[in-house]
């Protein structure tokens, strides 16, 4: 075994014994669920990422949503935020277009209030994007101090409608923000010396006591994904490494009253999921991407279910049940590693999948529907646990999704017959995300910044290179001469290209003058 295993990423303390991180694969199969007995509230969750998940939205990352999370503000627990992400794997040296929402896109937050799989709220958010300069090819023409920079040559700006509805039937449109500016995608330090000042000017407060931000962040989600590897390599030679460490993704958070969202302070359990709508060339909107609980439709749905899942809506989830009740996933654990699969049909999932943990965050009447259930009423944690309710931590997971909450982990120990009379603690090996997260709103952590990369030999950071050209022109870790020797070898190259050029200049000049000539 690898010295990864070494401290035991496997135990709810994070000391036990080595498990499978393949097993990532059985957790999603639960597809989101959680379960838990009434008097202890031990769930079982599956929830993870949604990167890619279809072969549809895979094409168009614009429309991609690749994770939803709702929980208690930590700081501010009168309110509920919601975080959802979309454009995965954004490298952030990505340029020169760097990565902008989509202008003929609806992205959507819609609100279940009532248990009955159908949404009364919907937040829409739409983008629209501005060129300052079409003669350039750069994002921005100079270091950007604002974001009414003149210099920050690509923006954007955004609506929000909260839309009230009854039976699907709009009652109301209300607009809760006009013209509200995007955070831009980090470039770099000398385009963006300031960071964290852009971001902050990018955080807008609503009327009502709601806050929303839009802009790139660092990608929140931790988790190994070389699962796809037929498993981890069917060895387990490929654990413990976060994948998406280093990528960004644009990040839509935005924190509302409790009391907007939820039904009454007697019924404060409510189902939250995103989509993204996008117009075709007649102008009409259809439903390309949806998310609740994550990585649902990434590994739970077989291919011939992936884009119609992304196209359907909660109220008609019936039709995926079989997916859940007889999940492939823990079935292909058993054949590469030879740990039994739970029997089926798996009913333990699919009662907490379709309607959440009883006594925890299941509302009265529920319609079986698959959304991200939250008991707006739980107070936040004082000192949050990475494995949520399974760890004793009813503000966690699958109570909502933290940004720190290891679902991956929780959801692997459930999957494998937690309910079921099968204890274990299986675990990735990535128990929390390569960047610290912020204490107040939006709290998803900065994103990476395009200047990662190391410096050029023989310099330091804040060095001008130009003073020192011999050897900013060697890349980091190369060989060769510096100093006086380089500086020695560019003159010479230097004199090389002169001679080269009048070289050429005199062979010209003797062409032109012989095709003069008769003969």
């Amino acid at each position: 075994m690898t010295p990864l295993f070494s401290r035991g990423p496997f135990s709810r303390s994070g000391t036990g014994r080595a498990g499978l991180a393949a097993l990532l694969c059985g957790a999603l199969a639960a597809g989101g669920l959680a379960a838990a007995g009434v008097a202890v509230l031990e769930p079982g969750a599956a929830s993870a990422s949604s990167h890619r998940e279809a072969p549809l939205i895979s094409g168009t990352p614009q429309y991609d949503n690749t994770d939803l999370y709702a929980f208690v503000s930590p700081d501010k627990p009168d309110t509920t935020t919601i975080v959802a992400n979309w454009i995965p794997f954004e490298e952030p040296a990505g340029g020169p277009n760097f990565y902008t929402f989509a202008d003929d896109a609806q992205y959507d937050i819609h609100v279940d209030n009532n248990g009955d799989a159908q949404g009364e709220l919907l937040f829409r958010y739409t983008f629209k994007t501005h060129t300052k300069n079409g003669n350039t090819f750069l994002y921005n023409t100079g270091p950007v101090t604002s974001l009414a920079d003149p210099d920050l040559n690509i923006t954007q700006t955004y609506d929000i409608d909260l839309i009230r509805l009854k039976n699907q039937h709009v009652m109301s449109d209300t607009k809760l923000a006009d013209d509200v500016p995007v955070a831009p995608s980090n470039v770099g330090k000398a385009s963006m010396p300031d960071y964290a000042k852009l971001r902050a000017q990018a955080v807008y407060k609503t009327a009502g006591g709601a806050a929303t931000f839009a802009g790139q962040a660092d990608d929140p989600f931790f988790a190994d994904l070389r699962v796809f590897d037929l498993l981890y390599g069917g060895n387990l030679s490929e654990v413990g490494r976060d994948t998406l460490k280093g990528y960004n993704v644009n990040t839509i958070a935005l924190q509302v009253p409790n009391d907007l969202i939820r039904e009454s302070a007697g019924q404060p359990v409510v189902g939250i999921w995103s989509t993204t709508q996008r117009r075709n060339a007649q102008g009409y909107y259809s439903q390309v991407s949806r998310l609740g609980n994550p990585l649902v439709n990434e590994v739970v749905n077989p291919q011939k279910d992936k884009d119609r899942f992304n196209a359907s809506q909660p109220w008609y989830d019936a039709q995926f049940l079989k997916n859940v009740t007889n999940p492939e996933l823990p079935r292909l654990i058993e054949s590469i590693y030879k740990i039994k699969a739970p029997g089926e049909p798996r009913n333990d999932l699919v009662d907490v999948f379709l309607k959440g943990v009883k006594g925890l965050n299941q509302p009265p009447n529920v319609r079986p529907a698959e959304e991200l259930r939250l008991n707006t009423s739980i107070k936040p944690a004082m000192h949050p646990k990475r494995l949520g309710v399974l760890d004793g931590d009813n503000a966690g997971f699958p109570n909502g999704r933290r940004l720190t909450d290891d679902v991956i982990d929780e959801a692997l120990q459930v999957v494998e017959g937690e309910l079921v009379g099968s204890k274990n603690d299986l675990g990735d090996a990535v128990d929390k995300n390569d960047k610290g997260f912020e204490k107040y709103f939006p709290y998803v952590a900065e994103p990476t910044s395009g200047s990662r990369g190391r410096l050029a030999k023989g310099t330091t950071a804040g060095t001008d290179v130009r003073s020192q050209l011999g050897d900013a022109l060697q890349p980091a870790g190369s060989s060769g001469g510096s100093g006086s020797g380089s500086t020695v070898l560019i003159a010479a190259s230097a004199a090389s290209g002169a001679a080269g050029i009048l070289l050429l200049g005199t062979a010209v000049g003797w062409w032109r003058r012989r095709i003069r000539r008769p003969y």
